[in-house]
């Protein structure tokens, strides 16, 4: 963990709720949907039973059918036309001193809630945080959070380490909502934190993002590769990175336009993004996962890196140029 005293923190900045509330107003007839989680297929699951609605104000490929987080993949994360309709809340994403994933207004109805559950790989050490707005809420509805309830203020800007077990309830007349921004760790966002939480921190166990460094197409061309992929580098947690009972999967690194492409069992998994050195870590994802191609005894081979704050683990795959 990189600050075992923090469940939550309440972050500099506080803003208009008035403006918030009448811009969720102006949204109300727009396209709202039951919640929906990211899993292992890199598709959106199934809609959650609760009485749990969104509005997904960017999302990957700016899709307004995309109400759950996202994750890697082939698209980036883009406004969707909901966002250029709430000129205010762009406002405030856009003041944040990080890059953003997804952004959305998350409404939990009256009687409501959430089970008891963890959000992996999450937090300072997995190199992305959730960060919440309240903007209509009540005494009733609580956020439990490391067995400590809150009741976050309307206008107030805030993160929770969701990677411990938490549960939300909403036992008001009225229903709870929240603007939920998930964004990357960056230095200057950790400023946003206040002093006790930073001075607590284990810093060395806090992943920051690096940013993009595009590459030419010709040191692009160098990196094309089959090898095999460790079964568990997609998915897998840490622990798992080279698990010898986990067979391999057939990867290859092929060249579309400007951009590399991760296909997995010949199937289009991911564009990736290179953050120096060689190094890339999955468009949407995180620098928790990443690989490099790097020369070897006068071959190829790559390298597949896991972090979870300062732990690394390393597994290492021959590789060749593919055929023609």
């Amino acid at each position: 963990m990189s600050n075992a005293m923090f469940g939550a923190a309440q972050l500099e900045g506080e803003f208009d709720v008035d403006r918030l509330v009448a811009e969720l107003v102006h949204l109300e007839a727009t396209q709202w949907a039951k919640q929906r989680t990211f899993g292992e297929s890199l598709e959106p699951t199934e809609e959650t039973e609760s009485d749990w609605r969104v509005l997904p104000l960017r999302s990957p490929e700016g899709r307004v059918d995309r109400t759950d987080p996202g994750g890697m993949g082939l698209v980036d994360y883009a406004p969707t036309p909901w966002m250029e309709q709430a000129p205010y809340i762009a406002s405030i994403v856009d003041a944040l001193p990080t890059d953003v994933r997804a952004v959305r207004l998350m409404a939990l109805g009256p009687g409501a809630e959430v089970s008891e559950h963890r959000d992996y790989p999450y937090g300072l050490p997995a190199g992305w945080v959730r960060l919440h707005i309240p903007l209509i809420t009540n005494e009733e509805a609580v956020l439990t959070l490391d067995g400590v309830d809150y009741t976050w203020q309307p206008g107030t800007l805030w993160f929770g380490d969701f990677n411990r077990l938490h549960s939300v309830r909403n036992g008001g007349s009225e229903r709870r909502v929240h603007l939920v921004i998930d964004s990357y760790v960056s230095r200057e966002l950790l400023e946003l934190f206040p002093a006790d939480f930073r001075e607590s921190m284990r810093w060395s166990d806090v992943l920051v993002d690096r940013p993009e460094m595009p590459l030419g197409k010709a040191e692009l061309h160098s990196m094309l590769a089959d090898f095999a992929l460790p079964g568990q580098f997609l998915y897998g947690e840490i622990d798992e990175l080279d698990d010898a009972a986990t067979p391999d999967l057939e990867g290859r690194l092929r060249l579309d336009e400007d951009r590399l492409i991760l296909d997995v069992g010949g199937v289009p998994t991911a564009s990736l993004v290179h953050v120096g050195e060689g190094e890339f870590r999955m468009t949407g994802g995180m620098m928790d996962r990443t690989l490099k191609v790097e020369p070897a005894d006068g071959g190829l081979r790559v390298r597949f890196r896991r972090r979870h704050g300062s732990r690394t683990e390393e597994a290492l795959r021959s590789a060749v140029r593919p055929a023609g």
